[in-house]
């Protein structure tokens, strides 16, 4: 081929595509007319290109220069037209076509709450008909607030620096109060007691305490289908004169009642009727309460686990300034995770977070 016809092909081809460009009045246009002129697989220009196989050896350098030119031409007309579609869809507000009124708008999809948080706003509300205030704390606590007041000694597994996400400071405030992101909601009971004293009135009795801490707790599990580094804890704390495990066994089973069936408004889990909950206490031990207990509940023919609980231990009583002579309280811990596994039949952990629509909008 000689280079005079090679050349004569390019000005055709490059006046073909910047003429395409121009007259593309949608996106869809456009980009057929760049698939014609500049695809990689059938497009004129690489058929063109082929075609330099053919030009004479001495004339290829001059051909090659004037395809780089045609082709960096026809790449700037699509960029053009590009920018000119981008400019007029901008205008009409955000469209290839004018926005016309009339036409019916798309249907709006609505979001919805995330499982956990159902379960969470479900817990406060009936723990709020039983008298309990929900309240929040920091997520960041100190030694003090995370383990000294909690009757939690220096010797005890939980403070190994394997079993927390302690955080980096300066070594003066790490020698004083090591900082970590804490391994339960039962710092804020400890934080709500010492505000609550600290306000009290000097020579009245000591104020009473009824409240539930939610939210999120941070220990370095390794991520299976039971275990995750990152969960929520719902904790409740009634402190008070003459209170007793019989108290704390009415509240948990009350609490269970109204979650595990459904009421007059037809919220719950519709599982068993109200008066068929059950709920057991077994031993154990929690350095913060004693006597301490597991709480289990009757559930789908089986006992199932939900959480700790006990009679407030007198030492954290005398921690944040109460006299365990005068009033006495107890606490009780739950996972909101585990308790909406349960609920929804969930069978791994990890479902929870991996943010896939498609699984969470079942809930």
């Amino acid at each position: 081929m000689a280079l005079s016809d090679f050349i004569a092909d390019l000005d055709s081809l490059a006046t073909d595509a910047e003429s395409a460009f121009a007259k593309a009045t949608a996106s869809d246009a456009l980009e057929a007319a760049r698939v014609e002129f500049l695809g990689a697989k059938g497009g004129r220009l690489k058929a063109i290109q082929k075609g330099m196989g053919q030009v004479e050896k001495g004339d290829k350098p001059a051909a090659g220069q004037k395809l780089n030119a045609v082709k960096k031409a026809i790449e700037e007309a699509f960029e053009l037209a590009k920018s000119r579609l981008a400019e007029t869809a901008s205008a009409a507000g955000g469209t290839d076509d004018p926005f016309d009124p009339t036409l019916p708008g798309h249907p709006l999809r609505l979001g919805r709450l995330h499982p956990i948080t159902q379960t969470i706003e479900r817990m406060k509300e009936i723990m709020g008909r039983l008298g309990f205030t929900a309240v929040e704390g920091p997520e960041i606590e100190d030694d003090w607030h995370n383990f000294e007041a909690l009757n939690i000694p220096l010797s005890h597994p939980a403070r190994d620096p394997l079993d927390n996400f302690y955080l980096t400071s300066s070594p003066a405030a790490e020698a004083a109060s090591p900082l970590l992101l804490r391994s339960q909601t039962s710092t804020v009971q400890i934080r709500v007691m010492e505000q609550v004293l600290a306000n009290a009135v000097a020579g009245e009795a000591a104020p009473s305490v009824r409240i539930v801490s939610l939210g999120r707790v941070y220990r370095p599990d390794t991520a299976d289908a039971t275990h995750y580094p990152m969960f929520h804890q719902i904790e409740g704390l009634l402190i008070d004169r003459g209170v007793t495990m019989a108290d704390l066994k009415s509240v948990l089973r009350m609490f269970c009642q109204s979650y595990y069936h459904t009421d007059d408004r037809g919220a719950g889990v519709a599982e068993v009727p109200a008066d068929d909950v059950q709920i057991r206490f077994r031993p154990s031990f929690f350095p913060f309460t004693e006597p301490s207990v597991e709480v289990d509940i009757n559930w789908q023919g089986g006992w199932m686990e939900i959480g700790g609980a006990g009679m407030v231990d007198p030492n954290v009583l005398r921690a944040v300034g109460y006299d365990p002579e005068e009033v006495t309280g107890f606490a009780f811990g739950m996972g909101v995770e585990r308790i909406a596994m349960r609920q929804h039949n969930i069978t791994d952990i990890r479902d929870l977070y991996t943010n896939d629509a498609r699984f969470l909008a079942q809930f």
